[in-house]
């Protein structure tokens, strides 16, 4: 209903401006400045209220949604902070370094470029929260990945001197250094609170989703109830993360020589533009001083990372 009335208004001033030379000027003469304000209001309202409930459900999901959805994070991570530290966290990250950013340029008398470098940032620090401790819970997973043969080898040598499957568990525990370490702890830790060993060795899979973690606890579980040679198994899954951990390093390799070039044709127009700045600053002065220069700016530096987040996605290679 609210896109049939926008373009039926969008046609109607199109109609009127072919008949009267001017739509801007008709609707002025028939309703007046306040009038068109308050027309296009009415349509803003309207079309926010039937979409309310995405409207509010999106600056749920970019508030407390972003809190929670850090918080869990850091869970995996092993790493307690209140919630509330959180949350003023995210306020500095997204508003205060903007404010404080804004008032350094104000005080250095360049009050518009202030503006477009308090947005870039503020919208930077809106953003950059869930990007970073996906960064970390993806390096945490990548260290346990490398962790997970020694782990693999200390329960097989446990389990054939002799031990259990939870004294092999904290064999490990005792020996390797986090985040494996961390991870076998919880799954000790679960099972002396009552959760089955089956349950918690699944509660391992959801922390941490690899498919190495997902064959060991299959492996487990059903061995466990069938009956077999733990010992064995864990050999055979140990030989295959070894030579998935050589192909996967060997692809880190070529990925990280591509993140390399993609970084360096990245900084090029900034240190080109340090060097003439700091050799002609006058000369600088229209992209620094003016508003037609920031904007200028403003795109040129989009577009850099636009062009950077191509080149990083081209690059990737999923294993």
């Amino acid at each position: 209903m609210t896109k049939f009335l926008l373009l039926s208004l969008f046609l109607s001033f199109d109609a009127f401006s072919q008949e009267s030379g001017g739509g801007i000027n008709f609707f002025s003469d028939i309703l007046g400045r306040k009038g068109i304000l308050v027309a296009v209001g009415l349509i803003f309202f309207i079309y926010s209220y039937q979409n309310s409930l995405k409207l509010f459900a999106w600056i749920e999901d970019q508030t407390f949604g972003t809190r929670d959805y850090i918080m869990q994070r850091l869970e995996l991570l092993h790493i307690e902070i209140e919630s509330k530290n959180i949350t003023y966290a995210l306020l500095f990250l997204s508003f205060g370094l903007g404010v404080i950013v804004l008032g350094i340029f104000a005080l250095m008398g360049k009050f518009t470029s202030g503006i477009f470098v308090a947005l870039a940032i503020s919208v930077v620090g809106w953003k950059s929260p869930r990007p970073i401790v996906d960064h970390l819970v993806s390096r945490r997973v990548k260290k346990y990945e490398g962790q997970m043969v020694d782990a693999l080898n200390l329960l097989s040598n446990g389990l054939r001197a002799g031990l259990s499957v939870p004294q092999s568990l904290g064999l490990v525990v005792d020996e390797l250094p986090a985040p494996v370490s961390q991870e076998f702890n919880t799954i000790l830790q679960q099972t002396k609170i009552g959760v089955p060993l089956e349950e918690a060795f699944e509660n391992l899979v959801k922390r941490v989703p690899t498919q190495d973690n997902q064959m060991f606890v299959s492996s487990v579980n059903i061995l466990r109830e069938t009956g077999g040679n733990l010992a064995e198994v864990f050999d055979t899954i140990t030989q295959v993360i070894r030579e998935r951990v050589r192909l996967a390093q060997k692809i880190d390799t070529y990925v990280a020589q591509g993140k390399f070039q993609g970084y360096i044709i990245f900084c090029m127009p900034f240190a080109m533009m340090g060097i003439f700045t700091s050799s002609d600053p006058e000369a600088m002065d229209a992209l620094y001083g003016t508003v037609i220069g920031n904007i200028v700016l403003a795109v040129a530096v989009g577009l850099s990372f636009a062009g950077l987040a191509v080149i990083l996605k081209i690059v990737k290679i999923k294993v």
